[in-house]
């Protein structure tokens, strides 16, 4: 992606703050970046101390009208009292352009991290994610794509073939457990399930807590299944995932219905993900950001690690997946 990287060596200070000025916010504090590899966000203050975050889109990743989509479902949310940031409207616009940039300003909504090990907590993001399926389930997205194998595997699998960064001679090893994965993943994964607009990136991460969950970043929203909103919050042992999953699921069933047999994709989309997500670093190299904090992509640790960790996720996929305990 050189151009996208390119383009963000040109996003300077002056640009962001020329770009708000443009709608009427006048930057009163510095410019504070946030976490975000993929995107450019920052926090700020106006003139009135309101705090504010702007995020400018990486380029060539979604288009316009992809982004509008996400915006709307954002919005669908907010206006159904689902607590999460929504990105504000300027005359009716929520994203905004400016030198070829494409950006959203949101309310900076604080709070403290999520705490995985909290049933409380983990039963209140259980309904907020009932809450929000329930929305998903009114449409699809239109622009959006949806989960499939082709996008978080096939297309992951030809760019390892061709890339340079996999050291010569561990490539061989690496394509077999790829491919091992690969064929794991396609025998175990179902189409027949039902398709809905999703968070798509829930982990623990993407949840404040702040009297209750703020969900945030919905920047790779999409069509799938119910379940890629819930496995991301699983963890531990089989038995605490168990644990975890039912008390999620009994709160999520307050507000929409739960197809059990999603629960035999949880490993499917798990090793779908750990395919994509290195898949995404590679593509993302000539961003000088990426280098900077994944060095140890370039040794060869790495690559023997990648190679046995997609080894035992095949060993997981041949395990029976997690059961619910019957509740009489």
């Amino acid at each position: 992606m050189k151009d996208s990287a390119f383009n963000f060596q040109t996003l300077h200070p002056d640009t962001i703050m020329n770009a708000l000025f443009e709608q009427g916010i006048r930057v009163d504090s510095g410019l504070t970046p946030l976490n975000s590899f993929e995107n450019r966000v920052y926090q700020f203050q106006d003139e009135d101390r309101k705090r504010y975050v702007v995020k400018f889109y990486r380029p060539c990743r979604w288009s316009a009208q992809q982004i509008e989509e996400e915006h709307r479902f954002a919005q669908a949310l907010y206006e159904d009292e689902v607590p999460l940031a929504a990105p504000l409207s300027f005359d009716g616009n929520t994203l905004l352009h400016y030198q070829g940039f494409m950006f959203a300003v949101f309310p900076s909504l604080g709070g403290r991290q999520y705490e995985t090990d909290n049933i409380d907590q983990m039963e209140w993001v259980g309904r907020y994610l009932g809450r929000i399926h329930q929305i998903g389930r009114r449409s699809l997205f239109q622009s959006r794509p949806t989960i499939g194998l082709d996008e978080y595997l096939w297309q992951p699998r030809a760019l390892f073939e061709d890339s340079a960064m996999i050291p010569k001679s561990l490539k061989p090893a690496f394509l077999t457990a790829t491919d091992a994965l690969i064929n794991e993943v396609t025998h175990h994964w179902s189409d027949d399930v039902e398709l809905l607009r999703l968070h798509g990136d829930c982990h623990p991460g993407n949840i404040l807590w702040r009297d209750g969950p703020l969900f945030v970043d919905l920047d790779d929203a999409r069509n799938g299944p119910a379940v890629q909103d819930i496995w991301m919050l699983l963890n531990g042992d089989k038995a605490e995932q168990r644990m975890q999953l039912e008390t999620i699921i009994e709160a999520y069933e307050e507000f929409s219905t739960f197809d059990t047999r999603e629960i035999a994709l949880i490993e499917p989309l798990r090793g779908m993900r750990i395919v994509y997500y290195l898949a995404w670093i590679m593509r993302r190299w000539d961003d000088p950001a990426f280098p900077r904090n994944f060095p140890w992509l370039l040794e060869e640790d790495f690559w023997l690690r990648q190679t046995a960790i997609f080894t035992e996720q095949v060993r997981v996929l041949r395990e029976p997946p997690l059961q619910l305990v019957p509740m009489y």
